[in-house]
């Protein structure tokens, strides 16, 4: 799934390593180095590992930057990476940086572990909660943003959306995509998490189905509700096929962590991913989105699915209460 296990030969423990790269999609450089390193380290987290002993960066600086750019931005997005790393409390001891026709940003992450400091991700029965921990529509998001220079691009979506909501809905999807899965891996303990992954580049739908897939019991996973970044939904059914926002399919990057959970313990993972998130400023938490039925190992999203706006941190509608994001499994998803 997202990280290799491999058995040491020494005392019980286990090497768990991970690798990825993406090019940038964010415009401040520090940003997209934060992004890079949570990126990296997210497939550490979904299998509910809370440290990680190191971190090696790679990078790929463009031959078409003069340079006076290259020597603007790379201390940039290596300070954003480091920055994370140290935030996970973990360091970056090397990695490799080449010349390419175009920026690539990435790492290697890698932990040795007991065997109760991982949680395989194929222990889901039927009766467990699906919980999503970041809000979808990143890549609406900073689309729509780089629209707002495009005036054939942005006359498609101006009737659903103003200039205003698109930026601070690409700043929302900027510090969500740096926000670190840390808190949700070690919730993922406290809570009993029977197995998780990240969202990425697949999309939720695609993540869903590779996690269907790998459980050990004759389970299907069914999807009811879409925490997604404010007005993001409006723009993904103005752009038609575009994007398939709705249908699971648009590519997150840095997305959240979906997690099976049993019933009784996902409202409370919520409210505790809701609370911590608050003291660290940001506006929203984890939400239910589905259940856990017996079936053949495939996820699906309901003809017509709850969509959550989740809104920008900051804005008016962050500041008003929204615990009915977070309902109870048994009265929502009857």
């Amino acid at each position: 799934m997202d990280s290799c296990v491999t058995p040491l030969r020494h005392g019980g423990l286990s090497l768990v390593q991970t690798t990825d790269f993406f090019y940038p999609l964010v415009e401040d450089p520090y940003m997209m180095g934060r992004i890079a390193c949570a990126n990296v380290l997210s497939d550490l987290y979904a299998m509910g590992i809370t440290e990680c002993d190191n971190m090696l960066m790679l990078l790929s600086l463009s031959q078409k930057m003069n340079e006076k750019d290259r020597e603007r931005v790379t201390p940039l997005m290596i300070k954003g990476f480091r920055d994370a790393a140290e935030e996970g409390g973990t360091s970056v001891t090397g990695g490799q940086t080449v010349i390419n026709p175009w920026i690539i940003v990435g790492g290697v992450a890698s932990v040795v572990c007991q065997p109760n400091e991982f949680i395989m991700p194929d222990g889901a029965v039927p009766g467990d909660v699906l919980v999503l921990t970041k809000p979808l529509g990143t890549r609406v998001a900073v689309n729509a943003h780089q629209w707002l220079d495009q005036p054939e691009k942005w006359n498609r979506i101006k009737l659903v959306v103003t200039k205003e909501e698109v930026k601070e809905a690409y700043y929302e999807a900027m510090f969500s995509m740096a926000t670190l899965n840390r808190t949700a891996a070690s919730l993922m303990h406290k809570y009993q998490a029977h197995a998780a992954t990240d969202v990425t580049g697949f999309g939720l739908l695609g993540h869903a189905n590779n996690l269907a897939e790998q459980q050990k019991n004759e389970v299907a996973f069914v999807i009811h509700n879409l925490p997604i970044i404010a007005k993001m939904s409006a723009i993904s059914k103005a752009c038609g096929n575009l994007f398939n926002l709705l249908q699971g399919r648009s590519a997150e990057t840095s997305g959240g962590l979906l997690v099976c959970l049993p019933r009784e313990q996902a409202a409370k993972f919520c409210s505790e991913m809701k609370s911590l998130n608050a003291a660290q400023g940001a506006s929203n938490g984890a939400w239910i989105i589905g259940i856990v039925e017996k079936g053949d190992r495939r996820a699906r999203i309901i003809d017509k699915p709850r969509i959550i706006e989740v809104p920008a941190r900051g804005s008016q509608a962050a500041n008003q209460d929204n615990s009915t994001a977070n309902p109870d499994p048994s009265s929502n998803l009857a």
